[in-house]
This record gives structure tokens, C-alpha cells and sequence, in this order.
């Protein structure tokens, strides 16, 4: 496998060029200088490529171990690379000051979790699902859980999961039956959770599931589920750790990919029950959980990202290896490396320009968090918020969606030998072939898109960012030498006006609204992920088309032309292709049995 290299460079253009560091303009970081998001950013790539990244092939290949006590052996050397990144205080790098974080912006965290997840997915995994537990714990955990676990959760000595999914209850939650029996100031959880992410592990001191359960009276249904606090250790009144609770991992799951990340089946109360403590309001589990999911979708995205520039790089490095052929009579017909065949160089600059692309719009959507959390003005900071609402199902949907197409073209590239694991393009998409399952199905992704999100406020965020974007596409039909690019994006622009409104029309009707939005989500996602990207591009070739008119000779902005002109006439028509398919309807295919 081809060492990973974090593309600090780009993320430098989002961030500085395309951003703007408008996150700096909140108080809440006005001692947070360009100068030192570089210097963070530079030494979480060294973290990354040095650290991290040599592990990601031998990670795959010993996969992890449960031993006869029911623990978990992880492979070699990922234990010392946690805590290199715990003690490193990388943990709480997004985390407010004033619960032991390093108190710096959102769209900073992000850009490091990207180079964390491309190096190494499967140890990424860990903090990011850290991360949520501290989101979910600071803002429903009362003060006696938050003074007790919050603080070695932020500094990574501690790592989190969720505990959503069981056997019978996938993405029904609705049917969760592990049981909370209330015993004083405390609960006995029972039963059972599958799929869980860095379950049990050997890499920190303690782990805290937040688990999903119901209490003896609780309802029937999604208002009888709660939100409980199961440290796999005890912890005492000083701090210190008391004795081992009543959580097993009773197996592992052996997976397509990510085989360094322990995916563990979790047995709570095998003997007197498992101690837990309720997190927030009884019957409130789900709204609770949702405070971690949503933090968990949009890193799931980012995770994408990571992956999709490895293989990126790794494509690059072995087509510009590979000697086989000759370049055509016009070009002088000699032997020649794969990277000159343009077919491969197609693949090569699609790769390319959708991840840069992702990159931009995950950023952008971290940035609105920054000021959905942060901005001194309620109403500036409600309209972030719906902004956010909306693209987090767009990011972390066509982000992973697009991941996998990325990864499987790296594998393409290679021809014969992308489907020899020794490559190590193979790895990559059998990696992140996960992301479009995780935190919710990417079908969920669009239902909420297309269902909760649009519905509930008639399409007006998304309609305030279209506006944004045929700003973009004016500005860029203005420019000479961006004209063609300007009409193409506001053409696609209004091709998903006009999809978004049959879809708020057709899935507002009371009899069949339901079955509008469950057949148009996906394409309506698609599309809209399509153009939003296509935005972002276009976004980067006016400034590059700026600095190289201002005499920046620079390749990088040549490079962002190229892939911006890709982006918008040669990716975004697959993307408008969508609309065809949502005018089609869906009559014709309900009645259809698949038996």
C-alpha cells in the first residue's frame, strides 16, 4: 500500500480561500489565528501519515481478537496510536475550553478527523464515535455524570459507543428490548446490542456505552426508550475505577473491511445486571441519541472523504508506476505509463474532482455548525442551524455514496492487479463500503432529506442555499473564460427547483405522500449532492481564476480549473440525469411483485 499523505494543501484552499476562516469571526474564537489552524493542521498530518498511516494494511490483515476473558486484542500497534493521539490532546480538539477541549472551531476538527479516517479508518473510528458520546453527555447528561465521565472522555483516556441496534431492531428502533430495572440511583440494564463500534478494546482505561433500553413501564414504541450510561468499569467517588460491570463482548463480527475496528456483540446483565445511569428525560432516549447521531452522521461523511482521498493518492502513485501501452499516434505514439491513457486519466480526474469537491461542502457544513453554536444573534443562528439540518444528510448520503465510487474506480485504475489485496486498493473499498450503512442507511439519509427536513419547512433552507448557488453561477457566467460553467450550474440549479417542488407537492398529499418521498429521496439526494458539489467547484474556480489573473503562477490553481470545468460539465450531468428519473414517477413500479 502506498504511504497516505494529508492534503493539507487543499484543506488550506477550503478553509483560507473558499471559507474564508469565517469561523474566526465568532468571539467565541477570536484567539484562534490562521497562522495557528496551519500549525494544527500541519501537525495532525504529521500524526496522520506517520503515526497512523503505516498501520492501515497491517490493521487489515491481523484484524482483532477476542480472547476467552472476553476481551479484545487489537492489532499491533494500534493501542500506542491511540493514545499517541490522546495524549497529544487531539481528542478534544473541537471541545469548548470549559469542558477541557482545546476550544477550537468545528470546521478545524473536521479537516483533522479527514486525515485521521484516510490514514487509517478502522482507528478512526474510535474517537469518532468519542466524539458523539461527549456531544450526547454534555448536553443531556446532569452535572453528577457530566463531573464524572465527562472530562476523561474529552481527553481520550476514556472512549465512547453507542448501543442503538439489536438483533430485532435494526433501523426500527422501535423495537428495542433491552431492559432498565430502576434500583435507587441507579438502573440494571439487560440484553443485547449488536454492531457496535470499538465495543470493547485494550487501547484505553474505561469505555462508556450509551445504550438505548426501556424502563419496566415505558410504553410501547420510540417514547418508551431511554438513554442510559454503562461504564464497562465502575467508577468510584474519587474518579478512580472500581470493579468490572456486568458488559461482555460475547463475539466479534468478522466483516468486509475495517478488520482493525472491533465490531462486538455486547451482552448486558449475564449475572446481576449491568449498573447504568440515565442520561437526560425517561422516555427522551431517541431525541437524546439523536444529539450524537447527527455529530456521528456528518464525521461519517468526513470519514468517506479520508478514504476517498487514499485512494485517490494511491491510484495516482500506481498510474504514474505502471509502464503498459503507448500514448496515441497524435501524442507520439510512445511507450508510455497508464496515466497517459485517457481513460485512466478520466478516472484519475473524476476521483480527484469529486473528492475535492465533498471536502469543500463537508467543510462548509462544518462551518454553519460553528455558527449554529456560537453566533451571537439567535436568528443568524437558527438559519445556520437549518442549513446544517440540511446538508448533514447530503453530506454524510452522496459523501459515502460518492466514497465507495471513488474507492472501486481506485481498483480500476489498477486493473488486474486493484482486486490483488497486496495492492492495497482492494482494502479501501472493502473499507468504506461501511459508510453508506453506517448511522443510519444512506436511504434513510434521503428520507430525512427529502421527508423531514424539506417538508417541514416547505424546502425554505434549501431554497436560501440554491439562491447561493445561482450567485455562483452568475458570477460565473460574468467571466469570459467561466461562461459555459456559469450557465451549466444554474441549468442544474433549476433542475432541482423544479424536483424539489414535485416532491413537496406530491409528499404533502395525506393518502400518498409517504410513498412520493420514499420513491424520490434517493435521485432527490443525488441531485442535490450533484449540484451542491458542482457549487463548491465553481466557487473554486473563481478564485483561482482570480489569483492566476492576478499573476499567481501557481499549478494548484490551473489544477482547480481543470477540475472545476470536470466538475460542473462532465460530473454534474450525471447528477441532472436525476431529474429524468424523478418525472418518471413510480406507479408503474409499486404494484410490481419481486417474488
Amino acid at each position: 500500500m502506498y504511504p497516505y499523505a494529508a492534503p493539507l494543501k487543499d484543506m488550506a484552499f477550503v478553509l483560507s480561500e473558499l471559507l474564508e476562516h469565517k469561523s474566526l469571526d465568532l468571539p467565541v474564537f477570536g484567539e484562534v489565528s490562521p497562522d495557528l489552524i496551519d500549525a494544527v493542521l500541519e501537525e495532525a498530518g504529521k500524526l496522520a501519515t506517520d503515526v497512523w498511516g503505516p498501520l492501515n494494511a497491517t490493521g487489515d490483515r491481523q484484524g482483532c481478537q477476542r480472547r476467552d476473558d472476553g476481551g479484545v486484542t487489537l492489532p499491533d500497534g494500534f493501542a500506542e496510536a491511540y493514545q499517541a493521539y490522546a495524549e497529544g490532546g487531539w481528542n478534544g480538539i473541537g471541545v469548548s475550553e470549559s469542558l477541557g477541549g482545546q476550544g477550537l472551531p468545528e470546521v478545524v476538527a473536521s479537516a483533522v478527523q479527514e486525515m485521521l479516517h484516510g490514514a487509517n479508518m478502522a482507528l478512526g473510528l474510535c474517537p469518532m464515535l468519542t466524539a458523539g458520546a461527549i456531544e450526547a453527555l454534555a448536553h443531556h447528561g446532569d452535572e453528577a455524570l457530566r463531573e464524572r465521565y465527562l472530562e476523561r472522555l474529552v481527553e481520550g483516556s476514556w472512549t465512547g459507543t453507542m448501543n442503538l441496534t439489536e438483533p430485532q431492531a435494526g433501523s426500527d428502533l422501535s423495537r428495542v428490548r433491552t431492559r432498565a430495572v430502576p434500583e435507587g440511583d441507579h438502573f440494571r440494564v439487560f440484553g443485547q446490542k449488536i454492531f457496535i463500534t470499538w465495543g470493547e478494546h485494550d487501547a484505553a482505561d474505561n469505555i462508556i456505552h450509551l445504550v438505548l433500553a426501556r424502563t419496566p413501564d415505558a410504553p410501547e414504541g420510540n417514547r418508551g426508550i431511554s438513554l442510559f450510561l454503562v461504564p464497562k468499569f465502575l467508577v468510584n467517588q474519587d474518579g478512580s475505577l472500581g470493579e468490572r460491570n456486568d458488559v461482555v463482548c460475547a463475539s466479534i463480527e468478522h466483516k468486509m473491511g475495517i478488520h482493525g475496528s472491533p465490531t462486538c456483540t455486547l451482552s448486558f446483565g449475564e449475572k446481576d445486571g449491568a449498573i447504568g445511569y440515565l442520561v437526560g428525560e425517561p422516555g427522551r432516549g431517541l431525541n437524546h441519541m439523536f444529539t450524537m447521531m447527527n455529530e456521528a452522521r456528518h464525521k461519517v461523511g468526513i470519514q468517506g472523504i479520508g478514504v476517498a482521498e487514499r485512494a485517490c493518492q494511491h491510484a495516482v502513485a500506481y498510474a504514474n508506476e505502471r509502464s503498459q501501452g503507448r500514448t496515441s499516434p497524435a501524442r507520439g505514439g510512445e511507450a508510455c505509463d497508464i496515466a497517459q491513457h485517457l481513460d485512466v486519466r478520466r478516472m484519475l480526474l473524476s476521483m480527484r474532482t469529486r473528492t475535492d469537491a465533498l471536502r469543500a461542502l463537508a467543510l462548509l457544513c462544518a462551518q454553519q455548525l460553528d455558527v449554529a453554536r456560537h453566533h451571537d444573534d439567535a436568528s443568524v443562528r437558527q438559519a445556520a442551524q437549518a442549513r446544517v439540518d440540511v446538508l448533514i444528510p447530503v453530506v454524510k448520503g452522496f459523501s459515502t455514496d460518492q466514497a465507495v465510487e471513488i474507492a472501486s474506480m481506485g481498483v480500476q485504475v489498477h486493473g488486474g492487479m486493484g482486486f490483488i489485496e497486496e495492492t492495497g486498493a482492494a482494502q479501501l473499498l472493502r473499507d468504506v463500503r461501511i459508510a453508506p450503512i453506517y448511522e443510519g442507511t444512506n436511504g434513510i439519509q434521503a428520507l430525512d432529506f427529502a421527508g423531514r427536513k424539506l417538508q417541514r419547512d416547505g424546502g425554505a433552507a434549501m431554497s436560501s442555499l440554491l439562491d447561493d448557488v445561482d450567485g455562483t453561477a452568475q458570477a460565473l457566467a460574468s467571466h469570459p473564460s467561466l461562461e459555459k460553467l456559469g450557465h451549466e450550474l444554474a441549468a442544474a440549479t433549476q433542475d432541482l427547483r423544479a424536483c424539489l417542488a414535485r416532491v413537496l407537492e406530491e409528499g404533502s398529499d395525506e393518502h400518498s405522500g409517504a410513498d412520493a418521498v420514499q420513491a424520490y429521496a434517493t435521485p432527490l439526494l443525488s441531485l442535490a449532492g450533484h449540484v451542491l458539489c458542482a457549487w463548491q467547484m465553481g466557487r473554486a474556480a473563481l478564485v483561482a481564476r482570480a489569483a492566476l489573473d492576478a499573476g499567481q503562477d501557481d499549478e494548484f490553481y490551473r489544477r482547480k480549473l481543470v477540475c472545476a470545468d470536470f466538475a460542473i460539465r462532465h460530473w454534474l450531468p450525471e447528477g441532472r440525469a436525476q431529474r429524468s428519473v424523478i418525472e418518471a414517477g413510480y406507479q408503474d413500479w409499486l404494484s410490481l411483485s419481486l417474488a
